[in-house]
């Protein structure tokens, strides 16, 4: 028997078929920790040994796309960003799961939306995980020194112009040059913009697309950004000094806040993303994963595989378990009433900010993911840093970010 991510034992369950004695299990950051919370009470309840093995983002997202291709050294299972789904479904390195979805019943549990980057016409290859419905955090004692109502505002123009308020050695945010196309999906998702037309064409240079690259544009005239790179040692330190005082991400961003910066428990709070315009949505998304099994792995092991997945993501007192400790927000909806939403969040000093996102999700628009939109992080990137430094104009920006994407995938532009 193949090994894959397992030992050679296995054992049968109680159903009958047999399942890999062990397993390894891939996941990075605060995720494989919240994966971390429930293997033990997985190992008690149904047996086997399931082993996070916690590797940096990049590293994991490289690492595992090389096994899928490579066809060998891939673990039983993998967290897998929506992002990168279905670039990684496109391998055909993915196994199927489902006919064990349909036999679980769960499937209609999860917010609909997630599916989509899942699913090809082959199959289903992942269970969702997680969503990102997107709030702004910020530092309190900064901006109650600086007499910031954060509660006040509703729109970017508004929060560029509280931000101004600030002392010169103090920013509001963060551009950060690695993570433009982060900030621009983030905003143009949330009014309801599309990458692709419904039928492939690209569309990264639309009105909407324009509206949210002068946001940005505005936000670095403004000077109350700074452009410290996204994830790095110096990003966490201005955080947690406060010279960098807010920052817009997913509700998962809170777990990755407590576990870098815990000493600064209690200094923090949490709103709705700023509206690009007066009476516009405060409803999008930031991230979210889902895990994933290589069809690379044995029978056995890809049904262990399978067992702790649907255990740990597809009962709500598992996902609140993680979100409790993590701030890792279901994607299962049959967690949206519990009461765990409006407990307070120590952290965020005591605001049950769980119901707000909780209000949030529901509300999110889809968003187009293909196989190219690596080539659209690619062009927004390369042309939104070209803007930044005043090299272009918003327009310039998003139509050669569009032509760019447009030569490389052969599409049409829309």
């Amino acid at each position: 028997m193949s090994s894959g991510g397992s030992t050679d034992a296995e054992t049968t369950a109680a159903s009958g078929p047999a399942m890999a004695d062990s397993i390894e299990v891939w996941g990075w950051d605060v995720a494989a920790k919240s994966l971390d919370l429930v293997d033990e009470p997985y190992e008690e309840a149904n047996g086997g040994a399931v082993s996070i093995n916690q590797i940096g983002r990049a590293d994991l997202k490289d690492k595992f796309k090389s096994t899928l291709l490579s066809g060998s050294g891939a673990p039983a299972a993998s967290m897998m960003e929506s992002v990168d789904a279905a670039s990684w479904v496109s391998t055909g390195g993915l196994r199927d799961i489902s006919a064990w979805l349909e036999d679980s019943g769960i499937k209609g549990e999860f917010v609909e939306g997630k599916w989509g980057p899942l699913e090809s016409d082959a199959g289903t290859f992942a269970l969702p995980w997680d969503i990102g419905p997107v709030g702004t955090f910020y530092r309190r004692d900064v901006l109650d020194e600086h007499d910031i109502d954060a509660d006040s505002v509703e729109t970017w123009d508004e929060y560029i112009e509280e931000g101004e308020k600030l002392p010169d050695d103090q920013y509001l945010l963060n551009l950060p040059s690695n993570d433009y196309d982060g900030l621009w999906r983030m905003m143009y998702r949330q009014i309801g913009g599309q990458p692709f037309t419904s039928n492939g064409e690209v569309n990264i240079h639309s009105d909407k697309s324009l509206q949210v690259a002068r946001i940005l544009n505005r936000i670095r005239d403004s000077g109350v950004a700074n452009d410290v790179a996204s994830w790095s040692s110096s990003w966490f330190t201005a955080f947690g000094e406060g010279t960098t005082a807010s920052l817009t991400a997913g509700a998962w961003m809170e777990g990755t806040l407590k576990a870098e910066l815990g000493d600064t428990s209690g200094n923090w709070g949490v709103f709705k993303p700023p509206a690009v315009e007066s009476g516009g949505s405060r409803a999008t998304n930031w991230g979210g994963s889902n895990v994933t099994i290589p069809a690379q792995v044995s029978e056995e092991t890809a049904r262990r595989a399978w067992d702790y997945m649907s255990f740990a993501l597809g009962r709500p007192e598992n996902q609140l378990t993680m979100y409790r400790e993590f701030g890792i927000f279901p994607a299962l909806e049959t967690t949206y009433d519990s009461e765990a939403y409006d407990e307070p969040h120590e952290f965020l000093d005591g605001q049950p900010a769980g119901r707000m996102f909780a209000d949030i999700a529901p509300e999110i628009s889809p968003y187009r993911y293909t196989v190219d939109t690596p080539e659209v992080t690619k062009a927004i990137n390369t042309h939104f840093r070209d803007m930044m430094a005043g090299d272009k104009t918003p327009k310039e920006a998003v139509d050669a970010a569009a032509q760019q994407v447009a030569d490389r995938t052969d599409r049409d532009l829309a």
